[in-house]
């Protein structure tokens, strides 16, 4: 019989693990108002990094705690509805995270690869377009997840194969074909970048922009690189799970690293970008309440 009040273990855990859930929610809304309020920052790039903390904003709020409940069900009631909202939950947010970076990578070749025409080829309108796309295929991918559960209930020994079969062609076109695609355009950036510095050495104006876009595209390859090293190890994992059970210990302690990298991203926009490390202590501040700072020259 499962203890009717929590353990002090229990207790630390949650409080433990709120923390987290705390510093990822207001990490990324510092984030999403900084890009929306501030107009220095209405770019592109912009564009696909806030709906990118959007989707980590959404990890925060609202994986976090389900998540939380999951891992430490053996200090609550009904484990088996917070593992199915809680698998209905990760899956999908990790995927709209997945196609944002995707998003992103795009965005930097064209910035990187194609200076000249970027500003045609990635306007707002292609950007809205990216994370509609992002999204609706996230969306749809909520409602698979619900279907799929409802089918396995009803016939779970008839259905099994094709059950695996399905996971199996979702791992590789949510996880493992996008990043395949990523890591070959983020290789092509970088052999490109290589030449370019050493072809504009002697224009200053050239290579002052060339710096900029390249110090973005190191940025946002980092951003990705965090992403990999968070959730890599759990898709392995549960990739290896569907040939062989694993331990329940492990596969958890992997899905809160995989959670872990939501918080971070914020963490890696403030250290690499001076600008958004302005926005941040202007908001933090509270002096964005008290005046029309939309305009500032953010150094």
């Amino acid at each position: 019989m499962k203890p009717s009040t929590p353990s002090t273990v229990c207790v630390l855990f949650h409080v433990f693990f709120g923390s987290l859930s705390a510093v990822t929610i207001c990490g990324n809304l510092l984030v999403i108002i900084s890009i929306i309020y501030f107009k220095q920052l209405h770019t592109p790039t912009n564009s696909l990094i806030l709906s990118l903390a959007v989707a980590d904003l959404l990890v925060g709020v609202v994986a976090f705690p389900f998540s939380m409940e999951f891992s430490l069900s053996s200090c609550v009631l009904s484990e088996n509805v917070f593992c199915k909202v809680r698998n209905n939950l990760d899956i999908p947010l990790c995927t709209a995270s997945i196609l944002n970076l995707c998003c992103i990578s795009i965005d930097r070749y064209y910035a990187v690869c194609h200076p000249l025409t970027y500003r045609t080829k990635i306007n707002v309108h292609v950007v809205m377009i990216m994370i509609v796309v992002s999204w609706s295929v996230s969306l749809l991918l909520t409602i698979g997840l619900v279907m799929a559960g409802f089918q396995q209930d009803k016939c779970e020994e008839e259905c099994s194969i094709d059950l695996q079969f399905a996971i199996i062609l979702g791992l590789l076109c949510i996880f493992y074909l996008p990043v395949i695609i990523m890591l070959c355009i983020y290789l092509k950036i970088f052999l490109v970048a290589q030449r370019q510095v050493r072809s504009i050495q002697g224009t200053k104006s050239g290579a002052t922009a060339s710096k900029m876009e390249r110090k973005a595209t190191k940025t946002l390859a980092t951003v990705m690189g965090v992403f990999l090293m968070c959730w890599t190890p759990f898709f392995f994992y549960f990739s290896f799970q569907l040939l062989n059970p694993v331990s329940f210990a492990v596969i958890e302690s992997l899905n809160w690293l995989a959670l872990l990298n939501s918080m971070l991203n914020p963490f890696i926009y403030a250290f690499f970008y001076s600008w958004f490390r302005s926005a941040f202590r202007l908001i933090i501040s509270g002096k964005i309440f008290q005046g029309d700072f939309s305009n500032s020259k953010l150094h």
